[in-house]
């Protein structure tokens, strides 16, 4: 085909349904597209068939995302199709961009200064109004001034509509003091000539439908237009977007109904759902095939999808050989399931499996606490993805300012060691600190960038100059480093990304679905998040939860009712708990060392004042019972020992299982 028709080797290796996508240039196209099952290249590929074809002028596509490191990857892969020259951005940047060219031509007036975050602002207003809250209400209600102004909802909207359509109350005030916050957090940010980012839509959008000069200009600038992630579009968003495309209907939407998790925040699924009601002669296409995940991965993602309604979602067919059957553990509290999956990512990482292509995903970012201490303590390198973006994290844009400065001077010095040399200054080390909390992130967002800079020199990066020319092209694209280390993130931070292993945890009634969905649409949108964190894996995936908080705590919680039908059954619940999660599979001679074990940690859990699962957990313990190391070398290699607690317990450890009968005595007695 390409000896004739060069534009078609853009084509080749693209199965039925992405070429279909591909070729579709003209006129509306939606493409439901399942989890891994290529959009990005099915988009791509069109849009650079459409160049090739000479279909598309590149500087007149605009392609919109979500994130700036969609934008990037999209621009990479164009440019590497030979279509250079698209605009790759997300609906802010590109907001943004038309808004600072026109304001000062058509308005006189600068562009005002761009607020980040919401928060200082939010409580200046809240303190006007006499109210006293705290770092989480100003959170909350932010959030929900944000949710106002994407559903284009004034303050008397809000008012009058947000007890009808169940926003309730937030952070305990009623609606009308909710919208009594929000038209005094309007006029903070207008005394301080400030916008935030929902304002950059809605003055862009304020400036199109007043200025026919402008709508003019832009439409003769942007001809055809994909939008990725449409199912995430809020009515702001889609506003704009019909302002940009006017009359015309050169538009092709890309997203999936099943991985809609994002309407408390104002994304409306139904721009998607009804695409083809509003453009009655729209191409569609579903992309089923999922080149990601192994056939029981996939598998057990459509049983959870099949169980809640479908929304016009795909059901995925599996392209990748079989691998292991998902493995399900339910523990008795939450640090035996820090434990046990902390063990599970050391039998990982022994198989070959790279830290970073492991992840611990959770609903919310106060269930980390427990396995941040599990692989702190079993020595396993971790990092905790937060939504805050990468190069904007104060110290990495320090150290940005003076990698450059340092780029600018002449030393013999290797460019690594001149890297470290900055990094160190900031608080890098070659090890992790031991503690958690700011220090540990501080160090994890400079490691990342340490990592950046050793895959760019072995990428063939010359020189100081050249290698943070490169830094700042991904600082640019919003291009983040992976960190070498186990992922912990929520399911909505997850969302885009993939491992090769995935372990699930926490699911549990009340943690998902979360306590808070208290509507039948809650509900289905939190059972789309266990789909989303479900077709994050590969190749490995682990399901678990906790049948109580604390240890010797009651066992009220269940699986997760997303999963009904689906966890395998198990006998019930005995009273002794112990009994029944870990010690059910030992002989005679193992269950009498793990008896042995247990009063020991009961002696030095008295006498040290500690809960005894802080000592060591009882999955720590059956190891030790089961294997019996007998040298500090074998020790280390058991879940849960680390080098602090091989320091602290280590020679009594041992002595006890030489002889188990001995009796139990703490440490130094």
């Amino acid at each position: 085909m390409s000896k004739h028709d060069p534009a078609g080797s853009v084509l080749e290796g693209l199965d039925p349904e992405q070429r279909q996508v591909a070729t579709a240039l003209l006129g509306p196209v939606c493409v439901i597209a399942g989890a891994g099952t290529g959009k990005t290249r099915a988009v791509t590929h069109r849009i650079a068939y459409g160049v090739r074809t000479g279909t598309y002028n590149p500087q007149t596509v605009l392609a919109l995302t979500f994130t700036t490191r969609a934008a990037g990857e999209l621009r990479e892969r164009l440019g590497q199709l030979g279509a250079s020259g698209v605009q790759a951005r997300t609906f802010h940047s590109a907001a943004l961009r038309q808004l600072a060219y026109f304001l000062p031509k058509l308005e006189h007036r600068a562009l005002p200064k761009i607020v980040e975050y919401k928060a200082p602002l939010v409580a200046t207003a809240a303190k006007r109004l006499g109210l006293e809250i705290d770092k989480a209400a100003v959170r909350d209600l932010a959030a929900e001034i944000e949710w106002a102004k994407v559903n284009l909802w004034t303050a008397q909207d809000y008012q009058n509509q947000a007890g009808q359509v169940g926003r309730g109350q937030v952070a305990g005030y009623q609606p009308v003091m909710v919208a009594r916050l929000l038209r005094v957090y309007e006029e903070v940010l207008s005394e301080n000539h400030a916008m935030d980012f929902e304002d950059v839509l809605l003055a862009t959008a304020g400036m199109l439908m007043t200025h026919s000069g402008m709508v003019q200009e832009v439409q003769s600038r942007y001809r055809h237009f994909v939008v990725d992630e449409y199912q995430d579009v809020s009515p702001l968003q889609q506003r704009l977007l019909n302002l940009w495309l006017g009359s015309r209907q050169e538009v092709c939407v890309v997203g999936d109904p099943a991985q809609t998790i994002y309407t408390f925040a104002g994304a409306k699924p139904s721009f998607l759902t009804g695409f083809s009601k509003r453009y009655p002669g729209a191409v569609k296409v579903e992309l089923i095939r999922d080149y990601r995940s192994t056939p029981q991965v996939v598998s057990l993602a459509n049983k959870v999808l099949a169980k809640g309604p479908q929304l016009g979602a795909v059901q995925l067919v599996a392209q990748r050989p079989p691998g292991p059957a998902a493995h399900f553990q339910r523990y008795p509290d939450d640090a035996e399931e820090a434990a046990g999956t902390a063990n599970q990512i050391t039998q990982l990482l022994d198989q070959g499996v790279p830290a970073d292509q492991i992840a611990v995903l959770f609903r919310t970012n106060a269930q980390t606490e427990p396995f941040e201490a599990a692989l702190n303590e079993a020595a396993i390198p971790y990092v905790v993805r937060g939504g805050e973006r990468f190069f904007e994290r104060p110290e990495v844009r320090q150290a940005m300012v003076l990698l450059r400065a340092e780029a600018k001077t002449d030393s013999p010095d290797p460019p690594l060691e001149r890297v470290r040399q900055v990094l160190s200054a900031g608080g890098w080390a070659e090890r992790p600190p031991p503690e958690r909390g700011a220090r540990r992130e501080r160090w994890e967002s400079l490691d990342a960038l340490d990592t950046l800079c050793q895959d760019l020199l072995a990428g063939g990066a010359q020189g100081m100059a050249e290698l943070i020319a490169l830094v700042d092209q991904r600082v640019g694209e919003g291009h983040a480093p992976r960190s070498a280390g186990v992922q912990l993130a929520t399911l909505h931070a997850a969302k885009g990304l993939e491992w090769e292993a995935v372990c699930l945890a926490g699911l549990s009634h009340g943690l998902l679905p979360i306590s808070l969905a208290d509507r039948p649409e809650q509900v289905e949108e939190e059972r789309r998040l266990l789909y989303v964190g479900i077709t994050r894996a590969k190749r490995f995936l682990f399901l678990s939860y906790a049948a109580a908080r604390l240890v010797g705590g009651t066992a009220n919680r269940r699986a997760s009712p997303f999963l009904k039908g689906i966890w395998p059954t198990t006998r019930p619940p005995s009273r002794n708990r112990a009994k029944v999660s870990v010690v059910e599979e030992l002989d005679q001679e193992q269950l009498a060392r793990f008896d042995s074990l247990r009063q020991w940690r009961l002696a030095v859990a008295q006498v040290a004042g500690l809960p005894a699962y802080t000592v060591l957990p009882d999955v720590t313990l059956k190891a030790l019972a089961v294997h019996c190391p007998q040298t500090d070398t074998d020790l280390v290699k058991m879940p849960g020992i680390g080098p602090m607690k091989l320091e602290r317990y280590g020679a009594d450890l041992l002595a006890l299982l030489r002889h188990p009968n001995a009796g139990t005595r703490p440490p130094g007695r």
